[in-house]
């Protein structure tokens, strides 16, 4: 009889990816939100929204909910982003 052992494992494809450089400012900047779906992330992203205008001088916020907490972001809903300076995405348990 003979085993054979098989290696879940993927190898890696393509270029590594790298954080994109930090904004030097949040002034005059437009910030997108993912909501999760979940119960408390649009109350948490009032609070965040907020404060992002009133003391970091935020100018836009991109708001969208995902379908579902369990699934990923859905591609049209990404492009979307591709407006924002800078993407929050948050858990609202």
């Amino acid at each position: 009889m003979t085993i054979r052992v098989l290696d879940p494992r993927q190898s890696a494809h393509g270029d590594a990816l790298c954080m994109a450089p930090p904004l030097a400012s949040l002034n005059g900047a437009v910030v997108g939100m993912i909501d999760n779906a979940k119960i408390g992330t649009a109350r948490l992203f009032d609070f965040i929204e907020e404060i992002l205008r009133g003391e970091y001088g935020v100018r836009e916020c991109i708001r969208r909910r995902k379908p579902d907490a369990s699934r990923p972001v859905p591609t049209p809903m990404l492009m979307e982003m591709r407006a924002a300076d800078a993407i929050l995405a948050a858990i609202g348990d």
